[in-house]
């Protein structure tokens, strides 16, 4: 077992609720477990259909999240899972409180639908684009990586992603959010990749030195509740990734990268986010590239209060490297 799966689970009930989800875990990539995780909608869109009620498989008790029978999930594992509270009875059922998506070829322990939870952990298809961004940037850069950072680490998907491309670096996975970084422990252990600390950090504050490479996939919506998974501050919700340049660009070594995946709202034709970042990354210095990646998410959001004066919500990739 990786050590650091119990760095940020110091007492007896949280490491073995963390060890009972690297079991399962390892169990399901034996079984060559494959499921990718929707948005909210679709999910609850295929959970409300007449024949999905009850989970039939794997898939269904730890990808859709469906109730299943005791029977369905034998073995030590699902005693592990039931006696660590990784399972909760349900209507005479169970159901579990965590899922695990694939990316790649690596697996991600992440929160249970529908992430309600103020500690919830997300993941889904912003996740997939963001280590997509991180994977196209590190083919093509020539920059050696020795120190990165991703900041608001969630499952720890891009700091593992970073891991395992550059085995030599030393990559902090940072979150607020102590079920983030006990999540991206165990996700660190099923990866079997040992350069990934989790750290409690608000942004870049529990850091020092300087990074080759400061990733982010921050949250994005402005989130009535404040919910820290989900809440990306004022300016309908960009505020939050604004600091994240602000900050990550004073952290970059000479030729060192942030890379910013983020969601941005559309006003009376204006880019909330950009508008407030460009005047920190025209700079001399600092070079930039600016991308949509999908020009439309989450656009039910727009039938609410907060977003009534909102065209659409996009969400967009910002490269920034230090060139002196």
């Amino acid at each position: 077992m990786n050590q650091s799966i119990t760095q940020p689970a110091p007492d007896d009930e949280a490491r073995g609720y963390d060890l009972a989800l690297l079991q399962m875990g390892r169990k399901l990539l034996a079984d060559d477990y494959r499921f990718t995780t929707v948005t909210p909608l679709t999910h609850q869109r295929n959970n409300s259909r007449a024949q999905n009620a009850i989970a039939r498989d794997m898939r269904d008790i730890f990808g859709w999240n469906r109730p299943f029978d005791a029977a369905l999930l034998p073995g030590a594992e699902a005693a592990a899972l039931r006696q660590n509270q990784v399972l909760r009875a349900h209507a005479g059922q169970w159901i579990s409180n965590v899922r695990y998506s694939r990316l790649g070829e690596r697996l991600f322990v992440h929160s249970g639908f529908p992430t309600q939870a103020a500690d919830s952990v997300f993941f889904g298809p912003d996740t997939y684009r963001f280590a997509q961004a991180i994977e196209a940037h590190l083919r093509t850069s020539t920059h050696p990586v020795r120190t990165a950072a991703d900041i608001g680490c969630g499952s720890g998907a891009g700091a593992i992603v970073i891991a395992g491309a550059r085995r030599q670096a030393q990559v902090q996975a940072l979150d607020i959010n102590p079920m983030a970084l006990r999540f991206t422990a165990v996700n660190a252990a099923l990866a079997q990749v040992d350069n990934v600390p989790p750290r409690y950090s608000d942004l870049l504050s529990g850091t020092s030195g300087e990074f080759d490479l400061i990733v982010a996939n921050p949250p994005y919506m402005q989130d009535t509740q404040k919910r820290a998974y989900r809440h990306g501050g004022d300016r309908l919700g960009s505020e939050l990734a604004v600091r994240i340049v602000e900050q990550a660009l004073e952290r970059l070594t000479p030729g060192g990268t942030l890379l910013l995946y983020t969601g941005t709202p559309w006003v009376d034709g204006t880019d909330l986010f950009l508008e407030s970042a460009q005047p920190l990354i025209e700079k001399p210095g600092f070079t930039w590239s600016y991308r949509e990646v999908d020009p439309d998410v989450f656009g039910e959001e727009l039938e609410s209060d907060t977003y009534a004066c909102a065209e659409r919500i996009a969400a967009v990739v910002l490269t920034v490297t230090r060139t002196c």
